[in-house]
C-alpha cells in the first residue's frame, strides 16, 4: 500500500504557475462535463431535449434547397 501512495503523491509547493492552470483547467472541465451530464439525463427535461431532437436535420434540408 506504501508504494501506491508514493505513486500517487503530489508535491504541491513544486508545482509551477502552469501546473495550477492546468489543475483548475482539468477539473473546471469536469465539473462542467458531470453538471452537462446530470442536465441532459435527468427525466424532467426530457420532454425539452425531445422537442428540439429535430433542429440538426432542419438545417441540413435549408442548406441542400440552396
Amino acid at each position: 500500500m506504501n508504494k501506491l501512495l508514493d505513486y500517487f503523491h503530489t508535491d504541491w509547493a513544486a508545482m509551477t504557475l502552469h501546473d495550477w492552470i492546468g489543475l483548475i483547467v482539468t477539473v473546471g472541465a469536469f465539473l462542467a462535463m458531470v453538471w452537462v451530464y446530470f442536465h441532459v439525463f435527468n427525466p424532467k427535461n426530457k420532454e425539452h431535449f425531445e422537442s428540439q431532437r429535430h433542429i440538426p436535420f432542419e438545417d441540413e434540408d435549408s442548406e441542400n434547397r440552396q
